[in-house]
């Protein structure tokens, strides 16, 4: 628990809200960012439909470091983390202002460990092509904190719910990932299809489940969950957003599932709306 010199500092920077709802949002391609399909229609109208948030603070399966950091600039550049796309996507630019107060408000009530203020990365296409539909005008404060690569799943989740007393100071927590993501197993004939391998319609189907009855522990130990879980999670970095934001849910709290399609056979769109 974070200690009340940091509850006063928290407090004093961030005044109280009503409680804020937290998000996995599945972010798919890049391509997302530019494109008009029904993925992004909702996370429009999410964005129409949630209180407006003060600032956003989005954990993103794109910056993956040794331990954990925030961006802490005023003005976060826009980080294009990929290739191969169309000069449109490269030509994008998300403008939203950083939060030095909300990084150092963050740094301080994560006491389970160190956390660096960073003013080098800014925002990767993990946050920004998301929450571009969610905030067109670019007016809501944007930082980012990035997963501890040499850290367990259950210490994420433990980490995470060191990030609770935020929901009350008007900040949105985005997790960004996907919850089925082998880019082996693409099948990039279907890429813009509704489809998915049987393992992965296994994986993700199990996935809800355990969401659904606020089973958590079964998704932390994502290892032990059988083949399927294996060949949809190869890596975990694009997994490990999720956990952030189950880490975050009140007992009983209800949980809206949306978006929940398999495309290109590997990658779930599956997103999450908890509060």
């Amino acid at each position: 628990m974070p200690d009340l010199q940091s509850l006063n500092a928290l407090h004093k920077s961030l005044p109280h809200t009503e409680k804020m709802p937290v998000l996995f949002l599945g972010h798919g391609s890049p391509m997302n960012a530019i494109e008009e399909n029904e993925f992004v229609w909702q996370f429009r109208k999410l964005g129409k439909e949630l209180t407006k948030p003060k600032a956003i603070l989005c954990i993103s399966a794109h910056w993956e470091t040794k331990g954990t950091k925030v961006t802490a600039m005023q003005n976060p550049p826009t980080i294009h983390d990929f290739g191969g796309f169309p000069q449109a996507l490269f030509d994008v630019q998300y403008p939203a202002p950083g939060s030095p107060e909300l990084a150092a408000a963050t740094k301080k009530i994560i006491t389970q460990t160190e956390v660096e203020l960073d003013h080098h990365w800014g925002l990767d296409h993990g946050a920004w092509s998301v929450i571009k539909h969610m905030y067109p005008e670019a007016d809501v404060p944007v930082i980012q904190m990035s997963l501890d690569h040499t850290k367990s799943p259950q210490y994420h989740y433990e980490l995470a719910q060191q990030l609770e007393s935020l929901r009350h100071k008007g900040v949105l927590i985005v997790g960004s990932g996907n919850v089925v993501h082998n880019l082996r197993r693409v099948a990039w004939n279907k890429l813009n299809d509704s489809y998915a391998w049987d393992w992965a319609q296994e994986a993700n189907e199990q996935m809800k489940t355990f969401i659904l009855d606020q089973n958590h522990d079964a998704l932390i130990q994502y290892g032990k969950q059988g083949s399927s879980f294996a060949l949809s999670i190869p890596t975990p970095e694009h997994y490990l957003p999720l956990l952030y934001i189950l880490a975050l849910q009140d007992k009983n709290e209800p949980v809206t599932l949306f978006n929940d399609q398999t495309v290109g056979g590997s990658i779930s769109m599956m997103s999450l709306h908890i509060g």
